[in-house]
């Protein structure tokens, strides 16, 4: 809850500077990898942050986590989602986001590709209610800074593999578009058309593990630059995947079988169960080692 500046000492110009000193002694506190107690008593007791409206604040446990993502303080991160799961994914203030319709987490997880607490949030908001849980992993970020795209659609813009697995096998939805009419699948697919050619074997790895989730008769935007540049794609995608893509070819069975398979995996035994199935380990969709 906010106070006046008048409650935390002198005039507002002067409230306004011990406040950004402060704020930035915890900034640094927690790139720096300080110890969790140590962060925590700093927190709940020392530091306050200014708001718009000559307001200070202390720093809440969604603004902490912002900046355990931000550093990868993965002890800090697990300590504020275990012990604050709710507020910890709360709205943040105003002066930590543009967007106040939801907590931008998940997004700020994949674009700094802090894999292992994605994961940490991820099974924090499993214990959430479905429309909630909903909520939070098919969140829209901000359609004037960050073109209406879920957390999925990112992690298909910047080709972070991890990420999308664990997005898709949480339950994000790989059907929703951004302010541009795109689903994830279209967003991937502009980046399988980008240079640079070296980093084609991660954009077909996400492009593999997006299309075990994808359902068959999805509508992309792509579809049509496909089929008008045939050529071009067979060459980026192999011919298998170019024929599927585009309604040419039923899925292989290889496809097929492990879209049954993945289905079987509830969401919050993921991606664990991966490991009990009934598959050779090099045929599986990634290898992610990731402590629950």
């Amino acid at each position: 809850m906010p106070w006046s500046v008048r409650w935390v000492g002198g005039p507002g110009a002067q409230s306004q500077k011990q406040c950004k000193k402060s704020s930035f002694a915890f900034y640094q506190a927690v790139r720096d990898l300080l110890p969790v107690w140590f962060l925590e008593d700093m927190r709940t007791m020392e530091v306050f942050h200014w708001e718009d409206g000559g307001k200070v604040s202390l720093y809440s446990p969604s603004e902490a986590l912002l900046y355990a993502l931000v550093h990868d303080h993965q002890p800090y991160a697990r300590h504020l989602l275990a012990k604050f799961p709710q507020s910890a994914l709360a709205v943040p203030s105003q002066s930590f986001s543009c967007c106040q319709a939801s907590a931008p987490h998940l997004a700020m997880a994949v674009r700094y590709n802090r894999v292992r607490v994605l994961f940490r949030i991820l099974k924090a908001v499993q214990a959430f209610p479905p429309a909630e849980r909903a909520a939070h992993l098919d969140r829209r970020g901000c359609s004037r800074v960050e073109g209406g795209k879920t957390a999925l659609h990112l992690a298909c813009e910047l080709v972070r593999p991890e990420c999308l697995l664990l997005l898709l096998g949480h339950g994000a939805s790989p059907c929703l578009r951004d302010g541009a009419g795109n689903t994830p699948l279209d967003t991937l697919l502009q980046q399988v058309g980008h240079a640079p050619v070296a980093n084609m074997r991660a954009k077909l790895l996400c492009l593999d593990c997006l299309f075990l989730f994808v359902p068959q008769d999805l509508r992309f935007a792509m579809k049509q630059q496909l089929l008008d540049d045939r050529q071009q794609w067979q060459d980026l995608l192999g011919e298998s995947r170019f024929r599927c893509l585009v309604g040419l070819a039923p899925p292989s069975l290889f496809v097929g079988a492990m879209r049954v398979l993945i289905r079987t995996i509830a969401p919050e035994h993921f991606p664990e169960a991966l490991d009990d199935l009934p598959l050779p380990h090099f045929l599986k969709p990634l290898d992610l080692k990731l402590e629950s």
